[in-house]
């Protein structure tokens, strides 16, 4: 074998042959716009020091570390590199710089990628004594910034391979995929998105100061926290030399509480509700037979609804949680004990967490744990007079944007519907024989209106808000004839008020309904027009929140109307249409213009 093939470097995640000389090269050469590229797409979320470091680390790795011959074919054979072919680059290496390019854009897009909290690295690296920084840029840099903090991973890539790298939509598109991004298109989209600050006609701003990681400003960390931070270390040091010593002392200890706090003081009634063998667990057929449908019917699921020792974690948890669980309650939500023994809904692994769902009559309790690193969690709903329309799923987990489900046992069939689509086919959705569902894509935040899926079961149509309980959707006359969101109407006003649905999130809410209350010709030959009235309720009576949209028939399918009122705390729906709009309006006159609705509403 020649010197040539000696000196050949391969990487499973690289295409085509270089040499490890030509690579080191071309990062020595090209070392800052390597950094700068790993910078820009990293998230802002982290810190600038973080950011800084890992943008570092990142363009050093691009060196590949393996030796030897790759005959193997090339993994993306229809894939042309920008800069590899071609006689476009910043240098004149263009392929060694392709290459490493490559690398770090992989590695930058890894790196932003959303995990769960119980697989996120820890936070290195890291600079003890120091804050590196670049230079601060202007207020068109920091609108920039900002804009780009907005995007996902891959949208961020792509700006900057447009804005920085000066590569068209083609290679760009490209080189996304190359990098493994799934929907090069919707980054495309997202990059495009991005309004241009008016400091960019004359170069690009990407080039400022502002995102040079290269050229960085030192200032020393808070003196008098660091030396306070120094002494807690020491005293949290002697702490856990003392609750080691206490933990080898023979007995019960914290143990079977797990991440829960000590308790010091005895109750019997306590430790009756923190005793998992007097959990109540309805019988697997009682939702039959139950008087009322709702979560006290469902039965123990899961394959570890007999593990006593995660059941009597979880309850101890519940009663104490520690310093180190991380505890979340929908608005309203009380997070105390339970006052007796709950009823178990489920236990057992989902995804990487193992879960128990805890039910006590007005609220349900998930506890998660991750099955390594001992990372705890523990979020409340309150769900108290459910019915068989409310009842009918509980979440499980969210990670990476996908949410599974316990759905109810008299759940036969599950579908997911697009709300904005509703024409469309609904997909079925696949179940477990314990109730578990398939993941379910949640609804994108950055883009809320280019997808909103919602379960159907059955006839009912209900819709993920961010809480552990969905939301159930409704079509009519609150009072009157409100009913399950079937038949071409009611979906055709689904269609243009889901994307509202965003702004009802984390507030508890039980039901949502929409019901036109008025219709009027609009003037000048316009066409025709509905009011459309959107009422959240929530599971505690109050907080309501009521909302007014404008939508004229002839405007794209699928837009969301206007909303030209709305109100919050508002009392219940009257049975008239006039309850709807003074619910959003109160008693405002012409005057008001907006909020004056049309003569069929008052």
């Amino acid at each position: 074998m020649d010197q040539q093939q000696a000196t050949v470097a391969t990487d499973d995640e690289t295409t085509g042959l270089i040499d490890v000389e030509q690579a080191e090269a071309a990062i020595v050469e090209h070392y800052p716009r390597l950094v700068r590229l790993a910078y820009l797409i990293l998230p802002p979320g982290i810190g600038r020091t973080r950011r800084v470091l890992a943008a570092h680390a990142l363009a050093q790795r691009a060196l590949p570390r393996n030796r030897g011959y790759d005959t193997g074919p090339d993994p993306h054979p229809d894939v042309e590199l920008p800069w590899q072919r071609g006689t476009k680059g910043p240098g004149a290496d263009t392929t060694g710089y392709a290459y490493v390019r490559l690398r770090v854009l992989r590695l930058a897009l890894r790196a932003a990628r959303q995990r769960p909290w119980w697989q996120r690295p820890p936070a290195l690296p890291q600079v003890f004594g120091l804050r590196l920084f670049p230079r601060s840029g202007g207020a068109d840099e920091l609108a920039l910034e900002k804009a780009l903090s907005e995007l996902s991973a891959p949208g961020r890539a792509a700006y900057v391979l447009l804005e920085l790298e000066q590569l068209d939509e083609h290679e760009t598109r490209g080189l996304l995929r190359a990098a493994g991004v799934a929907d090069a298109r919707d980054a495309l989209d997202e990059a495009e998105s991005v309004p241009e600050p008016a400091g960019s006609r004359d170069e690009s701003l990407l080039e400022s100061a502002e995102f040079d990681p290269c050229s960085l400003q030192a200032r020393p960390t808070d003196l008098m926290r660091r030396r306070q931070h120094l002494r807690a270390v020491l005293v949290a040091v002697v702490a856990l030399v003392v609750c080691g010593t206490l933990l080898g002392v023979p007995g019960r200890g914290w143990g079977p509480s797990g991440a829960a706090a000590p308790s010091y003081a005895r109750n019997p009634a306590s430790e009756h509700a923190l005793d998992p063998d007097r959990l109540t667990r309805a019988a697997p057929d009682a939702w039959r037979t139950a008087s009322r449908a709702d979560f006290s019917s469902w039965p123990a699921r899961g394959d570890r609804v007999r593990d006593t020792a995660l059941l009597r974690r979880a309850l101890a948890v519940w009663a104490r949680p520690g310093g180190s669980v991380r505890v979340s309650a929908t608005m309203g939500t009380q997070s105390g004990p339970p006052s007796g023994p709950p009823q178990l809904l489920f236990a057992g692994e989902v995804d990487q967490a193992t879960v128990v769902l805890l039910y006590d009559g007005l609220r349900v309790a998930r506890y998660a744990e991750a099955r390594e690193g001992g990372a705890v969690a523990l979020d409340f709903a309150r769900l108290d007079a459910a019915d068989a329309g409310t009842s009918t799923a509980l979440v499980l987990s969210r990670t990476d944007g996908n949410v599974r489900y316990l759905t109810a046992p008299w759940v036969r069939h599950a579908w997911v519907r697009d709300l904005l689509h509703p024409a469309g086919v609904p997909r079925p959705l696949r179940r477990t024989g314990d109730g578990v569902t398939d993941p379910v894509r949640t609804v994108p935040r950055l883009r809320p209106c280019r997808g909103w899926p919602a379960l159907q079961f059955g006839s009912r149509l209900v819709a993920d808000l961010g809480e552990l309980a969905p939301a159930r959707l409704t079509y009519g006359t609150p009072g009157a004839g409100v009913r399950d969101v079937a038949g071409r109407a009611a979906r055709a006003s689904w269609a243009r008020t889901g994307c509202r649905l965003a702004m009802m999130r984390a507030r508890g809410v039980r039901s949502v309904n929409a019901w036109r209350f008025a219709a009027q010709a609009l003037p000048e030959a316009g066409g025709h027009a509905a009011w459309l009235c959107t009422r959240a309720d929530t599971w505690r009576g109050t907080g309501s929140k009521v909302l007014a949209q404008f939508q004229p028939w002839d405007t794209r399918r699928g837009k969301a109307g206007a909303v030209a009122a709305g109100a919050d705390n508002s009392p219940p729906a009257a049975r008239a249409s006039r309850g709807c709009w003074r619910g959003c309006c109160g008693r405002r006159g012409p005057a008001t213009g907006i909020c004056w609705p049309p003569e069929a509403a008052r």
